[in-house]
């Protein structure tokens, strides 16, 4: 299982930002570049970032 490296903030400003790069498909310009929205989304829903494990980053308040 993947251990949880986002705070709530930072989760919750993910997903806004995934669901709003997500809209770019299908409103607004159109442009295929909005399926990246699909990766901050993934992490503020799961709760962990790979690039912060790699990089021994946490935003978490919560520590094991």
């Amino acid at each position: 299982m993947l251990k949880r490296n986002e705070g709530n903030l930072d989760r919750v400003l993910r997903i806004i930002l995934g669901l709003v790069l997500l809209s770019l498909v299908f409103i607004g310009p159109m442009t295929p570049w909005g399926w990246v929205g699909i990766i901050p989304l993934a992490t503020g829903l799961i709760g962990s970032c790979p690039i912060y494990s790699i990089l021994g980053l946490s935003t978490c308040p919560i520590k094991d």
